[in-house]
């Protein structure tokens, strides 16, 4: 893909992430989201582009990258429940009964088991709406390490495929095939600016 020159000191791209890429710059096993990106895009201005946040190895979807730090740093602060959706398929089906429990436990918070390097903790709630017994999506406002994962394995279940839909006021563009980038238009760029300037 091209890069269209912004008017603007700073870059905004939209990706819809491919599962088996990494969000590191750097990696022995997997490709990294960063090779879609030109050395002159990698850096611009003296500034590194860099994700917003991460996704697992595995997981697809939306994943917002800047070279502004200061929206980034707004973006990432737990403290600022910036809303992240992600579509999930379970391994278990999942019962019109045991459905109002997931939903009612998660929105409650639960207590994640341990993972990898970290530890057993509480997460602060998240919302789940269902589309089939087995399919729904999950909107949280925290970004522990594989939480979504972790919360349905403390409900007893499974996930086997996850996708960011939406993040902050972006909703993953239909029309973007997976593993390909665009800008973000003028008018998705002032929502996000607006809403970090008003600490929304």
């Amino acid at each position: 893909m091209r890069h269209k020159k912004v008017p603007s000191q700073y870059y905004y791209f939209l990706m819809n992430k491919a599962a088996g890429e990494v969000c590191s710059t750097v990696s022995d096993s997997h490709r990294t989201v960063y090779e879609h990106f030109s050395p002159e895009q990698l850096i611009s201005n003296g500034a590194k582009l860099h994700s917003v946040g991460r996704l697992d190895c595995d997981t697809e979807g939306i994943l917002l990258f800047t070279n502004d730090g200061k929206l980034s740093d707004f973006l990432t602060r737990p403290e600022n429940k910036i809303e992240k959706t992600y579509f999930v398929r379970l391994k278990n089906l999942v019962t019109e009964h045991q459905q109002k429990e997931y939903s009612e436990q998660s929105e409650l918070g639960l207590t994640l088991p341990p993972e990898k390097k970290s530890p057993e903790q509480k997460s602060s709630g998240a919302k789940i709406t269902w589309l089939t017994q087995n399919e729904c999506e999950i909107t949280l406002t925290e970004g522990k390490f594989h939480e979504v994962k972790r919360i349905f394995r403390a409900l007893g279940n499974e996930v086997i495929y996850l996708k960011r839909i939406k993040f902050a006021a972006l909703e993953l563009d239909e029309n973007l095939e997976t593993g390909k980038w665009r800008e973000l238009s003028e008018s998705e760029i002032i929502v996000l600016k607006s809403k970090s300037a008003q600490g929304l």
